[in-house]
């Protein structure tokens, strides 16, 4: 046997730096990085004179927080995942023994630690992020186990609480304003359906180890109606509410970008399991590129210092 083979063939005694990269899942830190952006963009304030503000807000939801709360996951979730992908980190054994755990409590550690650099509301926003992270994944909350409240608080974490973070904290602390809320709140409402396109791949598994995902409740067909629903129906309401504050071309440039969404959902909606991955892949980028729209809508109204 040669070295190779027999470095192969030895117990791992702790994991190899990209094992702990794939852990973490960079991939799955765009979307509240982006949100958090999206508040910076909506606040009105000059980009560049906070950019090191930003970068550090940007540095806290993503290989931060939303890191910490795929660590959480994966590790409470690993019965799970040895059966729908027995190939990830540590079903697979090459994320030994509780090193999992421990890197989830590590990076739980360093993102409170971080935030505190972002002020109050920076800190207690992030506190409430790691909290859900934690509600949604362990025992005995784990929420999780039902499709209705685990997604919306992966969705609050994701999209809301880091769109309002990225508003508070371009503000010195201030409160973001009713407009700022109406519009994180709407798009987390969304996010609720984007997360029920990441359950189609796991239904099997899900069914078996007792976790009632959307469809395991309701079926794939009947999962994949309420996702369309939840994804296009709050983007109409932002458009309304930009039309409303009188800012009508950022309203048809996010309703035009929700209609472009259909045919997509209209093949999902066809086949669901085969499908919900291309929805993600081509759906979810026009919905955030109406979150950003909308958000430079909202720029335009506090630049002028309008209520």
């Amino acid at each position: 046997m040669d070295t190779q083979s027999l470095e192969l063939t030895k117990p791992l005694i702790r994991p190899r730096l990209r094992t702990v990269a794939e852990l973490l899942k960079p991939i799955t830190w765009f979307p509240p990085v982006w949100a958090f952006a999206c508040g910076a963009v909506a606040s009105g304030q000059s980009l560049s004179d906070h950019w090191l503000l930003i970068c550090s807000g940007l540095i806290l939801t993503g290989p931060l927080v939303c890191a910490s709360s795929q660590a959480v996951n994966d590790w409470f979730d690993r019965h799970v995942d040895a059966i729908n992908e027995p190939q990830r980190p540590i079903p697979s054994g090459r994320m030994p023994g509780q090193w999992g755990l421990g890197i989830a409590v590590l990076w739980t550690v360093l993102s409170l630690l971080w935030a505190t650099l972002m002020g109050t509301w920076g800190f207690v926003a992030c506190a409430l992020a790691i909290a859900l992270s934690w509600a949604y994944s362990a025992p005995p909350v784990r929420l999780k186990n039902n499709g209705w409240y685990g997604n919306a608080a992966c969705a609050l974490s994701y999209e809301g609480l880091a769109w309002l973070t990225g508003t508070a904290v371009m503000l010195g602390g201030a409160w973001p304003g009713e407009k700022a809320i109406y519009l994180a709140l709407l798009y987390s409402l969304g996010a609720h359906g984007i997360m029920t396109l990441n359950d189609f791949k796991a239904i099997e598994g899900d069914r078996q180890m007792g976790v009632a995902s959307l469809p395991v409740q309701l079926g794939a067909s009947g999962a994949a109606r309420v996702a369309c629903v939840l994804m296009w129906l709050p983007q109409v309401a932002v458009a309304a509410l930009l039309m409303h504050w009188q800012l009508p071309w950022h309203a048809l440039a996010v309703l035009v970008l929700s209609f472009l969404q259909w045919p997509l959902m209209w093949k999902f909606l066809k086949h669901p399991i085969e499908r919900a991955l291309y929805v993600s892949a081509f759906g979810v980028p026009l919905f955030v590129s109406g979150m950003m729209v909308s958000a430079w809508g909202l720029r335009q109204i506090n630049a002028m210092g309008v209520s």
